[in-house]
């Protein structure tokens, strides 16, 4: 895709995304056999209903036919959300993914090597992680400055909800273990 193009197609979609609260993440268009595919990768904070994405495309479909930012050939619009497998990019994405866990590539000035943790808290300098004990030992919190980190994903949790409730556990222990030593 040109990027004539794909700023044409940012401009035409991006008032129509932003006035239903969502974020313009990805635009593309990518050959299909004799079509294309344009797809628009929409997110928001509480993330995107299957309806928001239907008026969506369809309000999209409209603004398309309206113009020939697509030219003559013909193409199938895409409306989604954003699959698991994205990379974190943005401070919004971490803030989206606060309570995951992630796995971070570091820059080689933060030391390099790869970091697995659960995401606390993000602001707009970075974020701030739990990173898992080893052997037995505590989690450990960490704060991670975005030029620190390479790139990151979400991890994909089939277990998510024990992990969770292992993590409540351990903050019920904590608490009683303040609770004694003040006793």
């Amino acid at each position: 895709m040109s990027t004539t193009q794909s700023e044409r197609l940012r401009v035409l979609l991006e008032p129509l995304v932003t006035t239903r609260g969502l974020d313009l993440e990805e635009v593309t268009v990518t050959p299909a056999g004799r079509r294309r595919v344009l797809r628009v990768v929409v997110d928001s904070d509480e993330g995107v209903q299957l309806d928001t994405c239907a008026e969506l495309s369809r309000a999209a479909s409209e603004a398309l036919d309206e113009t020939d930012v697509m030219g003559g050939a013909p193409y199938v619009l895409e409306v989604t959300s954003p699959g698991t497998d994205r990379p974190l990019t943005e401070p919004r994405h971490y803030r989206r993914a606060v309570g995951r866990l992630v796995k971070a590539q570091l820059t080689e000035e933060a030391g390099g090597g790869e970091l697995v943790a659960r995401i606390l808290g993000a602001d707009d300098d970075g974020v701030e992680v739990e990173v898992p004990g080893v052997k037995g030992r505590k989690p450990t919190t960490r704060r991670i400055a975005f030029t620190e980190i390479a790139r990151a994903r979400v991890e994909i949790e089939f277990n998510r909800k024990a992990a969770e409730k292992a993590g409540k556990a351990r903050q019920a222990a904590a608490s009683d273990d303040e609770s004694q030593e003040e006793a």
